[in-house]
């Protein structure tokens, strides 16, 4: 695709007729940056109406080599050109799905509480296309409530790496955890085929060391539940013990 073609498949996406101001929370954002660490994750805000930045974090220029005042002025477009000519299909058509899905089965009063993230390929100044996994969590809102703003979360990972281009959404819920409400493999079927989005949640769980006890706590379902799903998850992927299915995927945490 071109990058016109690239923009107008974006505004579709995109299209709104409202532009909130969030001018004093950008503020703060920016004033914290100043006292972050240099790392391989950068953050921006992001403007989907204006196709614009309204701030790159410091580590931008530390994990892809870029010059930030050429970023900020050449906005989402210059950010585009650099995608994979690979991956510009499945990630448009990633945005569209999750946007799509937000608006039609997505409650307006949880609409702020939504996470989103998906991946492709990036090339730094060095010409190598890295991998990027974006993780945009909206700030502001159109008065349909549909998401214009947002902060962006660009983990820059090793180009050595292979990923399956994949894309989320989930909810935060009142004990603070994330649940998936929507999942899509846009590449090969990694942990998608029969796998629920309840199961995919325990798994990532158990990833992080999580008991039955405590994913039960923390999913508002009880300890013999997830127990059950457990076992239904190992049968799906054919795999012996919950231990061999944590060490598969612990280097592949955003697959799920």
């Amino acid at each position: 695709m071109t990058p016109n073609e690239i923009e107008e498949v974006y505004k579709e996406i995109f299209n709104s007729y409202d532009k909130p101001n969030l001018s004093k929370h950008i503020e703060k954002i920016i004033e914290l940056d100043e006292y972050l660490p240099y790392s391989s994750t950068f953050f921006c805000i992001t403007d989907t109406q204006k196709l614009a930045f309204h701030y790159i974090s410091k580590s931008m220029y530390t994990t892809l080599g870029y010059d930030h005042s050429e970023l900020m002025e050449g906005g989402m477009k210059l950010l585009w050109n650099k995608i994979h000519p690979e991956d510009v299909d499945n990630w448009l058509h990633g945005l569209n799905e999750l946007m799509e899905f937000t608006t039609n089965e997505i409650p307006i009063k949880d609409r702020n509480q939504m996470s989103y993230t998906w991946n492709y390929r990036l090339k730094n100044d060095k010409n190598e296309y890295v991998n990027i996994v974006q993780n945009t969590t909206p700030l502001g809102f159109d008065t349909s409530m549909k998401p214009i703003i947002g902060l962006a979360h660009y983990t820059v990972l090793s180009p050595n790496i292979t990923l399956p281009q994949t894309v989320s959404a989930k909810l935060l819920n009142a004990k603070g955890e994330y649940e998936t409400k929507y999942f899509n493999n846009l590449s090969q079927k990694l942990l998608s085929d029969g796998i629920t989005n309840r199961e995919r949640d325990i798994i990532r769980l158990l990833i992080l060391d999580y008991s039955s006890k405590e994913i039960a706590e923390k999913l508002f379902i009880s300890s013999k539940t997830v127990d059950t799903h457990r076992r239904n998850i190992l049968k799906k992927l054919n795999i012996s013990s919950t231990g061999e299915l944590v060490g598969i995927l612990k280097i592949n945490k955003n697959l799920i």
